[in-house]
């Protein structure tokens, strides 16, 4: 019980740490937001109104106050759930704005990552089975070999070929001229533009696992246990997959927890280059437009979403493995 309490009063200490920094961090980057829109307004070589930069100020409800004096408004909108007006997207508040880019990302990356640890997982114990084989060699060197190649060469590599040179898949965005709803012609739609920006995540998103997974079984395959195992005559089958794959599936719990918490961030790159409407584009727009209301609710999103998952991970973790609870006790 000690355990679980310890992990929990962490989670809430880390959260509270991160909240604090996520109120920081975006007030430290210079610039004022209403002076960037006035400019924007008003021309690239225009001279800056300081009246019209109060307004807009004004407007947009920005912070005034001393910095404590705005920490604690913070964490009383936070309270209430609150979480202001986009500067980018105004009137809008920030929970309609991220509620349109959400279902994107949620379904293009989530999807990608469960795809990416099973498929990861089941080569790299496979290799690890076969190590030293053929198909081990051509697994760790290809993994190894891809996982240099940078994620945004391989995505805008792709929409070259197959997106511009032979025009089998839409060069961008998140569907055409489609009524958005739930229905056939819309997800089929959707589904359609998904598949070059998911086609660029799967091709390095699997090789973590694959490389930790392959070298965690490897490990486990020279225990003791495992001998014991082979020398009761039980089939290589059950010896891999109920022994040695098992338990090397363990450290890779957490692992994949904090990769879904991370989903809620999107691919900032990848959407950014195929114009995907998701939650990467979002924060790549709130930080150009130093919109501070959506990049701290999209950040608090996100390290919220991992603090989730790793707890998740840490208890489900010491459920599995009675030995994580006996060392914490």
């Amino acid at each position: 019980m000690r355990y679980f309490a310890r992990k929990i009063a962490f989670f809430l200490a880390t959260l509270w740490a991160a909240i604090t920094l996520n109120f920081v961090i975006p007030r430290l980057q210079p610039g004022d937001p209403a002076e960037v829109m006035v400019q924007k307004l008003a021309g690239k070589d225009a001279q800056l109104n300081p009246a019209a930069v109060e307004a807009m100020r004004a407007m947009l409800g920005a912070p005034d106050g001393s910095l404590f004096h705005q920490y604690v408004e913070y964490l009383k909108a936070l309270a209430h759930g609150d979480f202001g007006l986009s500067y980018t997207y105004y009137p809008y508040p920030v929970t309609e704005v991220i509620g349109q880019a959400l279902p994107w990302t949620l379904v293009l990356v989530g999807v990608t990552q469960v795809l990416a640890f099973v498929i990861g997982i089941t080569l790299g114990a496979f290799a690890a089975w076969r190590r030293n084989s053929r198909f081990d060699g051509i697994v760790t060197l290809g993994s190894t070999f891809v996982g240099t190649l940078p994620g945004f060469w391989i995505a805008l590599l792709l929409l070259f070929i197959f997106g511009y040179t032979m025009g089998w898949f839409p060069t961008g965005g998140g569907y055409s001229a489609t009524t958005p709803g739930l229905n056939a012609a819309f997800l089929g739609d959707a589904a359609y533009h998904s598949i070059l920006p998911a086609l660029s995540l799967l091709v390095t998103a699997p090789i973590g696992w694959i490389l930790g997974m392959r070298n965690t079984m490897v490990m486990n395959l020279g225990e003791d246990y495992i001998r014991l195992a082979k020398a009761k005559g039980l089939p290589d089958k059950v010896v891999a997959l109920r022994y040695a794959a098992r338990n090397a599936l363990l450290p890779s719990v957490t692992g994949f927890a904090i990769a879904l918490g991370g989903v809620l961030g999107g691919s900032i790159l990848v959407e950014q280059i195929y114009d995907y409407p998701g939650m990467g584009r979002l924060m790549a727009e709130a930080i150009g437009n130093r919109d501070f209301p959506l990049l701290q609710t999209l950040l608090l999103f996100i390290i919220i979403g991992v603090l989730l998952a790793n707890l998740v991970a840490d208890l489900l973790y010491g459920v599995l493995d009675p030995r994580a609870r006996r060392s914490q006790s």
